[in-house]
């Protein structure tokens, strides 16, 4: 059940509010019952060894007054756990310790499942949140555009093309050569332009089996909610602690390449330990999710693309669990397949239809090279000569029938500085750096 503040609001405020974890102040607010938290906290007792009631608490990360207080109480009842001290005040500085009875319930709750985390929210409450979440996205105008991709150099025509794809919230198919920014624009779009920080539950519960959503790789917590999560929960303006099973991430922004399976878009089991990873996209839920080198997995693209069909026209997906089960989760991911291969190589007319935005990240022009060389010599402290980006273009472009990318400057610049610590010298774009730069950075074909 998803016990929500009993907080009236108008619609319009609904919509604007962000969704924040409700007020925690009984069992029953959790979702959960008893013996399901009491099974989680006698695992972590079994794992940690003497522990005070607060210590389980933040273990567990529930609130100790009126939840774990009421299981550690439970506990003591049915002989699982001993009280050995005190090392604080009041009941949550007193310590306990499993007992013999308790080791052999542990041993028995362990059997079923090796997780020993922070308590799952259920899967009503992270649909839940998930929808309400959904609505805060930022909405892509030219401003928002100019703020998000400003630091690149980028056209008025391919801004054009961006903001309507991102606005859609689907799907973005981008192609063309390497090296021209793809996976750059990509990135930024889903630093800025996907709104709001975000929660997301450490875990959540489907029939009693565990699956795991959060992790430090995939993640990046905010600062403050770091030092929030330390304790028994956050407090509400009235004084209530939130839920602490949720943590405030930055909305994700997940990239995957060449290593990809589609056994990775499912829920991933742990035999030995016995709950579940949670699959990419379940992890990029609320943000980005980057298909990188698009047609270089080891599955075929076609396949790949079968897979999100229903997820990108429905908005949900459909999980399997090792029983068989399917469970449906919103799919509130702005999806972008990333390739440099031609896309009539890799699928036909019919499935780049089910694609809503097809945009092309061409070559740069030699005014957008010019100003993308400019902005690296700054970035880089090298002072820029307009002789020597003059001959770099003629000697080792025109002359040589070269493509223009629009990582050549970084990479060249980066050559030059590393010439340039050899011969113990600072760098300068004359002829006989660039010469230099260039014969280590180009591979004559």
């Amino acid at each position: 059940m998803t016990n929500q503040p009993a907080v009236r609001t108008s619609a319009s405020q609904q919509q604007q509010a962000p969704w924040a974890p409700p007020p925690m102040r009984t069992i029953e607010d959790t979702g959960l019952n008893m013996i399901t938290i009491a099974d989680l906290a006698i695992k972590v007792m079994y794992f940690g060894g003497i522990m005070t009631g607060a210590k389980v608490a933040d273990m567990i990360k529930l609130p100790f007054t009126g939840i774990v207080d009421q299981v550690m109480e439970f506990l003591k009842r049915e002989k699982f756990i001993e009280v050995k001290g005190q090392s604080g005040l009041g009941e949550a500085g007193q310590q306990f310790m499993i007992s013999a009875k308790g080791t052999e319930k542990a041993k028995e709750v362990l059997e079923r499942s090796q997780y020993a985390g922070p308590a799952p929210v259920t899967l009503e409450q992270y649909v839940h949140a998930m929808k309400m979440q959904n609505r805060n996205r930022v909405t892509a105008t030219p401003e928002v555009m100019k703020k998000a991709l400003g630091h690149l150099v980028i056209s008025e025509t391919m801004y054009g093309k961006i903001g309507p794809a991102v606005n859609s919230g689907k799907s973005i198919f981008m192609y063309g050569p390497p090296g021209n920014g793809k996976t750059t624009i990509s990135e930024a779009v889903g630093r800025v332009i996907l709104g709001h920080d975000i929660w997301i539950p450490y875990a959540f519960d489907v029939d009693g089996q565990i699956v795991r959503v959060f992790d430090n790789v995939n993640h990046e917590i905010l600062e403050s909610a770091e030092s929030e999560s330390a304790g028994a929960g956050r407090s509400t303006p009235t004084g209530v602690k939130r839920d602490p099973r949720w943590i405030r991430i930055r909305r994700p922004s997940i990239i995957v390449g060449g290593e990809l399976l589609l056994s990775g878009l499912d829920l991933i089991y742990d035999p030995i330990n016995k709950f579940y990873e949670a699959p990419y996209q379940v992890k990029a839920n609320g943000g980005l999710f980057l298909i990188d080198d698009f047609g270089r997995q080891q599955v075929r693209p076609r396949d790949l693309l079968n897979r999100w069909i229903v997820p990108l026209e429905k908005g949900v997906d459909y999980l399997t669990l090792a029983t068989g089960r399917k469970i449906e989760l919103p799919f509130n991911v702005l999806i972008v397949f990333s390739t440099n291969l031609d896309p009539a190589d890799l699928v036909d007319e019919a499935f780049l239809r089910r694609i809503r935005h097809k945009i092309e990240v061409g070559d740069p022009s030699f005014e957008e090279f010019k100003e993308i060389f400019k902005r690296a010599c700054e970035a880089k402290r090298v002072p820029y000569d307009e002789r020597g980006l003059a001959y770099l273009l003629q000697e080792w472009y025109i002359k040589q029938d070269r493509k223009l990318r629009a990582v050549h400057p970084r990479d060249i610049l980066d050559q030059m500085i590393d010439i340039s610590r050899y011969l113990n010298r600072p760098p300068q774009l004359t002829k006989e750096m660039i010469d230099r730069a260039c014969e280590a950075y180009f591979v004559k074909l």
